[in-house]
């Protein structure tokens, strides 16, 4: 089933790749038969009706398409579509000539329709860019994967299954040069990573045992055996897909505007093309003169310039987010992120790594090092995250060839090991307390990790959270966007969140906060465009009541990724005020387009009402804006 699917989207995409060849054959030809009918037009002297079939060659070639469309959508009760205009104004056009009076206008109708395809030609081209910029993320899909087991004689055995087949606990094998098919931890095997397919980072990610790996990265030298956490309808990379599929769903409001305003618009110019041929010719009028204006007020007025034109250019900035590793869910959320004045964080996971690291080490009576060795050994078994950060401070510990013995915890406080000869204790002031160790205090900020010799104090630890490398510089882009209030709401304690939010510039923040707290907080501070950025399960209530919800989608929970419209796919908080740039940046490039194709079509439909305008540049207003809208929403693309 996965190979059809997969064959069908391939189909699919070197018949657009024909159609577009096909239609560029067809205009070519359609421009060649064009001039040499002007050229017969003005060497002989032909019969309207000979010189009709001359130009109807032309026209059928490049028309006949519309024309189609335009019969099957009366067929269908819904006529009032720019098809159906430029059929009838074309068709009118070759009819013209045979009034009394009344001067041919067979080279306009075939030029109306070769520049109509022309547009359609340019619309083709920058969907498809559009869609290519998005397809690139539809690369990180894997094909299969090597499951690994052993046999009854204990012999290595690999098999190649697809990635829907591997269940959670199943071991895989990756080798270099292969995509990463599902979620998982390594067991063994170091290598080097390439993500940038999901985060946009061109340098590779070192891993090695016990490291996480997300499906869609590609592994790059060392061969790799994998336990699969998450089954591939749960991966990273099935999410990801599905996120990128189901944004084309989510209209924005321009786009929904510009629906329902060729619904009306179009039935509307249809009557009063009419009434311009009809009412002026039962009041004495010339009715091939006004019939012309008729046929010129209804090429000018097609609405194919607004109707393509937006559409494609929210689809492009959607599409120009991705290839910077940022999925935004829907166009209608461009609308919101644009008009974002106030971002609120969470800290840990968003602004912080999220990653306890030993920030200093403060001593008594002993050195740096010996204080760090000792208390790395007593946490030597601690699946705490301070027992881990203590062991990375001190990578040494598990070679040294210190022996650990007779390790106690003490719930709440601590933990007491023989280290050799000599008893540690590690742990808070509760367990110097308890063990009767005189600690004093640090005046540094963070987590403090008291240790005691034999009962006598030794000096304590500094913990932290680390600050992302990037997060000031993205709480300097948001104020220089003009985002006035940037918010951080953590469950963290009051001098910590202090000391984060004075390193970042945050413009305030509120400490010690429950998740039902952080709702709170959110719609006190709602009103003004607000988004909330964060990446717990904690965070997912909020995230959904933001105006605006931006998630971090590389360590992010599933909850918080559900809950968001936007995920950043390298959890850089940087990447907000791009995607805000790139926002404001495509309702700018779509309200551009929207005035371009109203205000020209206005000038050309009074001009064309009082007979001064011509059918050039009736094809000017309708076709040559429709080129030059869609060439402008294909900036959206561009960073």
């Amino acid at each position: 089933m996965e190979k059809n699917c997969e064959y069908c989207g391939e189909h699919e995409h070197h018949h657009e790749e024909h159609n577009t060849r096909e239609q560029l054959r067809l205009i070519i030809i359609t421009a060649v038969l064009l001039i040499g009918a002007v050229i017969v037009e003005h060497q002989f002297a032909l019969e309207t009706w000979q010189l009709l079939l001359v130009y109807l060659v032309p026209y059928i070639i490049i028309g006949h398409d519309t024309l189609k469309e335009a019969a099957e959508g009366l067929l269908e009760g819904e006529p009032f579509n720019e098809h159906f205009l430029m059929s009838i104004a074309t068709i009118g056009a070759l009819c013209i000539g045979f009034l009394p009076g009344a001067e041919t206008q067979f080279p306009e109708a075939v030029f109306v329709m070769l520049f109509f395809q022309v547009g359609e030609l340019f619309e083709g081209y920058a969907e498809g860019k559009s869609r290519d910029s998005i397809a690139h993320l539809m690369e990180i899909k894997p094909d299969y994967a090597t499951l690994w087991s052993k046999d009854e004689g204990g012999r290595s055995k690999e098999m190649t299954v697809a990635p829907d087949e591997v269940k959670v606990g199943d071991t895989i094998i990756i080798k270099p040069g292969e995509r990463v098919p599902l979620d998982g931890v390594i067991i063994d095997g170091t290598s080097a990573l390439n993500t940038v397919a999901l985060t946009g980072e061109s340098l590779p990610r070192d891993v090695a045992e016990d490291d996480e790996v997300i499906s869609g990265c590609v592994n790059l030298s060392g061969v790799l055996r994998v336990r699969v956490t998450k089954p591939y309808g749960e991966s990273t990379v099935s999410k990801i897909i599905k996120l990128v599929e189901d944004a084309g769903e989510h209209k924005s409001q321009s786009e929904t505007f510009i629906t329902r305003f060729a619904r009306i618009y179009t039935p509307i110019v249809v009557f009063a093309a009419i009434a311009l041929a009809v009412v002026p010719t039962l009041l004495g009028g010339v009715f091939s003169t006004w019939l012309y204006r008729a046929l010129m007020f209804l090429v000018v007025s097609c609405p194919c310039a607004l109707v393509i034109s937006v559409p494609l250019t929210f689809f492009g900035g959607i599409g120009g987010a991705s290839r910077r590793g940022i999925l935004i869910k829907g166009a209608n959320y461009m609308d919101v992120l644009a008009k974002v004045r106030t971002v609120v964080f969470d800290k840990t996971g968003t602004l912080t790594h999220g990653k306890f690291a030993v920030t200093a080490v403060h001593p008594d009576a002993i050195d740096d090092h010996q204080l760090l060795h000792l208390a790395a050994h007593v946490e030597h078994f601690s699946t705490h995250p301070i027992g881990a950060a203590l062991r990375d401070a001190f990578p040494d510990e598990a070679t040294d060839g210190c022996e650990v013995s007779d390790v106690r915890e003490m719930a709440g406080q601590g933990i007491i090991a023989k280290v050799g000869d000599r008893e540690v204790a590690v742990g808070n002031t509760k367990l110097m307390d308890a063990i009767g160790a005189k600690w004093h205090d640090c005046h540094h900020t963070g987590t403090i990790i008291h240790v005691a010799i034999n009962g006598t104090y030794a000096g304590h630890i500094v913990i932290n959270d680390q600050i992302k490398a990037d997060s000031a510089e993205a709480i300097a882009a948001l104020h220089t966007l003009g985002v006035n209030r940037t918010v951080m709401l953590t469950g963290d304690r009051q001098e910590v969140a202090d000391n984060v939010a004075k390193q970042l510039g945050l413009t305030e923040y509120h400490a010690e906060l429950m998740p039902a707290d952080k709702v709170t907080h959110v719609e006190q501070l709602m009103g003004d465009g607000l988004a909330f950025v964060g990446d717990g399960i904690n965070d997912a209530p909020v995230l959904a009541r933001a105006d605006i919800g931006i998630a971090m989608g590389g360590l992010g929970s599933d909850a918080a990724i559900e809950a968001a419209d936007v995920v950043l796919m390298d959890d850089k908080p940087s990447k907000i005020a791009t995607a805000i740039g790139i926002a404001r940046r495509t309702l700018a490039i779509a309200r551009q387009n929207v005035w371009l194709a109203i205000g020209i079509k206005l000038a050309v439909l009074v001009l064309a009402a009082f007979g001064v305008a011509t059918m050039w540049m009736a094809v000017f207003a309708d076709v040559g804006v429709t080129v030059l809208a869609v060439l402008n929403a294909m900036r959206t693309l561009r960073a």
